[in-house]
């Protein structure tokens, strides 16, 4: 048991960092075939991000653990929402500008919600070619805005710094100095690297349960759920302290965007029609609500005080008895 926590948690490690230089390498050589940097923003760094989530789950369903992928994406989503949003606002108010209330929250929330139903219905191939399809359409509606919106110019100003920025664990180099085949290399290993923590994380979290007598979709609601999500973490504290609200609020609800339609898309392709995975009504409801409560929150003045803050935390708390008793 020991050797098998051991085991998970050198998984997460390489999982962290792996994707880390995934999403690094990904977008510098997104930036050197000259693609446009509203579309680094949005595309190569927004999914990048999510990656951890989606392969973690994708992996555990292609091995029958349908109920820890589901449960990864579930846990995700809720924690994204709860845990991590009510801890940057404990940190101070987090406040929103009306347009993405108006656009970007709903679309994420509308993607939750798509999600738990076939989820809950089942994902299967049928139901991850629908979620994958709406994950298209909200790429290109995101793109549409991106490039129409008075934030072109932010967002693509983010995104030409992150592509500047080293990664946590990186090469004493300066980014000039650095041949042209290492960002393509820097890319294709850090997704082998993210597959290899995946499956080391997977296999591990799986035993672990087996060995507890605990539902698998309890291991990927806590144990993988919160690991694949300490990048989120680490990103919306540090944008917090640098008083980038929206982008807090835009990377969480983003998050769950992808993981819902993107992530349930791989899942539901991986399970197949056979032992599609499946969320119990719970799970499906807890979702919704604690996406509700969040976007409820923030829209309610724009901003979210450490007394709402509170209400977050208490929501994640109270979402574990809940699954336990489904």
């Amino acid at each position: 048991m020991v050797f098998q926590i051991l085991l998970a948690a050198a998984g997460l490690v390489v999982l962290t960092f792996a994707a880390d230089h995934l999403v690094l390498g990904s977008s510098r050589l997104a930036e050197r075939i000259r693609i446009s940097p509203v579309v680094v923003g949005v595309v190569v760094i927004g999914l990048g991000t999510s990656a951890p989530e989606f392969l973690v789950s994708g992996v555990a369903a292609a091995r029958g653990d349908t109920d820890l992928a589901v449960g990864n994406i579930a846990g995700s989503n809720i924690l994204n929402l709860t845990l991590i949003l009510g801890v940057a606002a404990l940190a101070g108010s987090v406040v929103v500008t009306s347009q993405v209330i108006r656009r970007e929250v709903p679309l994420a929330v509308g993607a939750v919600v798509l999600f738990a139903f076939l989820a809950w219905a089942g994902l299967s191939p049928v139901t991850g070619a629908v979620l994958a399809a709406a994950g298209a359409g909200v790429v290109l509606l995101l793109l549409r805005w991106a490039s129409q919106g008075r934030g072109n110019q932010e967002l693509a100003d983010d995104a030409v710094e992150f592509t500047h920025a080293n990664a946590t664990v990186d090469v004493p180099v300066t980014l000039s100095r650095l041949p042209g085949w290492f960002e393509p290399v820097r890319a294709i290993l850090g997704l082998a690297g993210v597959l290899a923590g995946a499956q080391l994380l997977v296999a591990n979290a799986s035993a672990i349960a087996t060995d507890l007598g605990v539902p698998q979709v309890i291991i990927g609601f806590t144990l993988v759920a919160l690991g694949t999500s300490l990048p989120e973490l680490v990103t919306t504290v540090q944008a917090q302290r640098r008083g980038e609200s929206d982008l807090v609020v835009g990377n969480l609800f983003g998050s769950n965007l992808f993981n819902s339609l993107i992530g349930g898309a791989v899942v539901g392709f991986a399970s197949g029609s056979a032992s599609p995975g499946k969320a119990a009504v719970a799970l499906s409801v807890a979702m919704i609500l604690t996406a509700g409560l969040a976007w409820a929150l923030l829209g309610r003045g724009l901003i979210l005080t450490r007394v709402e803050a509170v209400a977050l935390l208490a929501a994640y708390a109270l979402t574990m008895p809940l699954l336990l008793s489904a």
